[in-house]
Formats: structure tokens, sequence, C-alpha cells
């Protein structure tokens, strides 16, 4: 009886032993997650990394067509209706790695942006490989298909992951979740696994509001962060598909000292992440993929003290927005930098419209918009109310493709709330890299008492070319505009 003991558990630590080594990589300078039952995952790309396979997810995305992104924006009760499928696969690592793309069709080309990256491949038949040496965000188009692109997200390996068994922890482990409005008080962290699913629903019994300008119900977030020192992390998924359009922000901030790091939000029906009146927020690495009408990536209202960071933003409006409404206080002291931003219809990064507050201290910087599909401006400050908007700063941007240039406006709009209008004053444009059709920068002030004034446009360049003062389009309440090389 002794001796089958002790052989039972020789078996079972061997066992053991053999799974630790199917799951974690010999050399330890990389993970994988492994996709949770029930998950459809992409019949079209295979990815591996070192030799490992690593699960590709769908994703839903705008259309190819115009005509179809418009109404995806306009039609709002049908917005769902107008899409196409691309992909996405995350892993994490701390050394270089190889990585290989296998497809259903026979590689001709290959694009991997942002072009920055300086990524160089090896294909044949229907594989291609390439090395990555650091966590980055890319995008992988293979035979010009730009709409149904691989999105792969490298992270880099955590540190400090949580003890779910900690009472200040909520913790979803691997696996797929259901969420309908989970509040977050003080002092909490919310951690989503590798290989988690979390889906927002919405019960039977909830009660909602009818949207301002939709007429589709509104119901509380999905996530809603109210408070101070609250943590919210992980390498898994939040997933909003089962939410009507309109219904539901993603993540809801509203509170202090804030983090958010890490997670993949797919499929918002409404707003991703509304920030609003906060102090201290860090936005990091996190990737935002919606196609649906106001899926806004992450909007920051009335908050000060807000650092956007290392994400990667493919939703089907405004990317990073800057907002201030009325009675809530100014926002100030705001930086978006190294992101990848994928624009389908409206700004890439922008201030406005709704701005009845001063905001003051904004900088986009070092950051890759790799496509600009929108209708809108890639680059704007769209002031349709009564705030002040003074210290701006664009600078070291790479645009890979752009309809619409630069814009400072101020005028009515349909966003219009205030009687007054407001003013522009303090932007600059700096080592600003764009490749696009036509040249076209703006700026329209509203009258001699609410001016765009003090404006630097120095070393832009539009297609290889060093703009010049000619290029950038003014009306009669436009004041002291630089353009240098």
């Amino acid at each position: 009886m002794k001796n089958k003991i002790i052989l039972l558990i020789l078996v079972l630590s061997v066992n053991i032993i053999l799974l630790y080594a199917h799951n974690q990589p010999a050399t330890n300078h990389y993970i994988i997650y492994p996709a949770p039952l029930g998950e459809s995952l992409s019949q079209y790309y295979k990815v591996s990394v070192e030799g490992e396979n690593v699960p590709v997810y769908r994703v839903k995305v705008a259309p190819k067509e115009q005509e179809g992104r418009w109404k995806a924006m306009d039609d709002k009760k049908n917005s769902a209706k107008y899409y196409e499928e691309a992909a996405f696969a995350y892993f994490d690592m701390n050394d270089e790695v190889n990585i290989t793309v296998t497809t259903n069709e026979e590689i001709r080309s290959v694009t991997i942006l942002p072009s920055s990256a300086g990524i160089l491949t090896n294909t044949e038949d229907k594989s291609m490989s390439f090395k990555i040496k650091s966590p980055i965000n890319l995008t992988i188009e293979i035979n010009g298909e730009w709409v149904r692109s691989l999105h792969l997200f490298a992270n880099p390996f955590e540190k400090d992951v949580p003890d779910q068994n900690d009472p200040n922890v909520i913790y979803f482990g691997p696996g797929i979740h259901d969420v309908s409005n989970l509040v977050i008080g003080d002092n909490k962290i919310v951690y989503i696994a590798g290989g988690a699913i979390v889906r927002g629903i919405i019960e039977s019994d909830e009660s909602f509001t009818i949207s301002d300008y939709s007429g589709l119900k509104r119901y509380s977030p999905s996530f809603e962060i109210r408070g101070q020192n609250i943590t919210f992390r992980g390498r898994g998924i939040i997933d909003g598909s089962l939410c009507p359009t309109h219904s539901r922000f993603m993540v809801h901030v509203e509170g202090s000292d804030i983090n958010l790091e890490g997670i993949i939000l797919r499929d918002a029906s409404h707003w991703t992440i509304p920030v609003r009146r906060s102090d201290r927020v860090h936005i990091d690495n996190l990737k935002l993929l919606g196609y649906r009408a106001n899926s806004d990536g992450i909007d920051i209202c009335n908050s000060r003290d807000v650092l956007v960071e290392n994400c990667f933003i493919r939703t089907l409006d405004d990317l990073v927005v800057v907002k201030s409404d009325k009675g809530d206080g100014e926002t100030k002291n705001i930086v978006t930098r190294r992101c990848v931003l994928w624009n389908e219809v409206a700004h890439a990064l922008s201030i406005g419209a709704e701005i009845s507050e001063d905001v003051e201290n904004v900088i986009f910087e070092d950051c890759d918009i790799i496509h600009d599909k929108g209708r809108e401006w890639a680059l704007r400050i769209f002031q349709s109310d009564a705030g002040r908007v003074k210290n701006v700063r664009f600078e070291n941007l790479r645009i890979e493709e752009v309809q619409r240039f630069i814009s400072l406006w101020i005028n009515e709009s349909f966003w219009t709330r205030d009687d007054e209008r407001g003013h522009i004053q303090g932007v600059e444009f700096k080592d600003i890299f764009a490749i696009g059709n036509l040249l076209n920068i703006e700026l329209t002030g509203y009258n001699k008492e609410h001016l765009v004034e003090d404006v630097l446009f120095q070393n832009v360049t539009f297609n290889k070319k060093t703009i010049a003062t000619g290029d950038v389009q003014t009306n009669h309440f436009v004041k002291n505009i630089i353009v240098q090389r």
C-alpha cells in the first residue's frame, strides 16, 4: 500500500511538472494566456510566439466603405448592423521574441504599423515572421487588407499581481464572467486576469433613462469607478457586445488617484472610458476596439492631472478627446503620449466640442495615427461653447494617412449649449509628420472678442514638405500666427 501511494505521488508530480512545462515557456520571457471555453476565435489568422500558439480573437470593426461608416455613426438604432470583422491577439514579454503569423491565403505583401516601429518581416507561402524586442501595439495588414487587419498587443510582464483572496480585490479569473453594473469604491482593486472575458449585460429589472439625442435606453456603466485610490488592471478582455447600442458606458471613472492598466475593451455600446470630475488619473496600455455609434475611446471631462499613455484605440467616434461640461469645474494638465490611433469617423486627438469651462495645459505628443478615415479632423480644437482653451501642444506626431489635418474652430454647432462663444489661445504644432491627399489647415475665430490667437507651427510637414504661411487658412478673427521651418 505504501509503495502504491509513493507511486501515485510520483505520477501526480510528473503530471504537474509536465503541465507547468506545457503552459510556461522554457525561456520564461513570454506568457501566453489560453482563451476561455465558449469564445469563438478567428478562423483566418494563426499566431505563434516562439513556436507556441496564441489565441486570436474576433472583433467587429467599422466597414471599409465610407457610406457604411457614416451610417454606423448616424443611424443610432441600427448602428450595430454596419461592421466587418478584424482580429487581435495578446501576450506578455520581457525579452526579444519571434512571432509567426499564418493566414488562409498566400502572402504577397505585408504592412506592419506603425511604420515608426521599423519592423522587418520574412514571408513564405502563407506565413510571415518577425521579431520584436520590447512591448508594443502593432497592426498587421496582409495583401493590402487594411480593414480586416490583425492587431497584436505585446504587453510588458505584470508586476505585483494582486492576491485574489485579498478582501479589497475584485478578481475575475480565466473564463467568461457577466457583469451588469459593478460599483467600485475606495481602495479597491479590480483585476481581470489573462484568459478572462468579462461581458457587460443588462439585467431584466434594471432601471434606465432615455438618451438625450438618440432616443435609446441608457443604463448605468458596466464598471463604475467612484472614489479614491482605485486600481483597475489585468490582461483580460471586457466585452460590451451583449449591450444594445447607446445603453452603457463601459468603464466610468469619477474620483481621485485612479489607475487603469493593461485591459482590452471590445465593442463598447457607447463611450468606452469617460473620465469625469476626477483628479490624478493614469491610463496605461489599454486597448480599445469599438465600431458602434458614439463609441468614443477616452473622454476626459472636467478633470485634472490625467495621463494617457501606451494605448491602442480603434473606435468609430473620437479617440482621445478633452471636454468640459458647464458647472463641473476646469479641465487642466492633460497629457496623451505614446499611443497608436486609428480614426474611423471623427477626431483622433481633440478638444471639444463641449467646452463650457476653461481647458488649460493639454499635451498630445509622441503618438502614431496609423489610419485616418474620418469626416472630421485628425487634430482639432472644436469650440462651440463659452470656455477658454489655453496652452495646448501637439508635438512629435506621425500621421500615416489623413483626410482633414488641423482645425482650430470657434462657432455654433449641433453641440452648442452656451449663449456665448469661447476663446482659443496659445496652441503649438511642433515636429508633425503627415501624409495625405489634400493639405487642409483651418483657423477660424468667431468675432473680434472671441479669437483664435497665438498659434505656432514649427517643423510641420505634409507629404514630406514643410508647410508655409500660405498653407494656413484663416478668417478675420485669427491673430498672431507664426509658421517656422
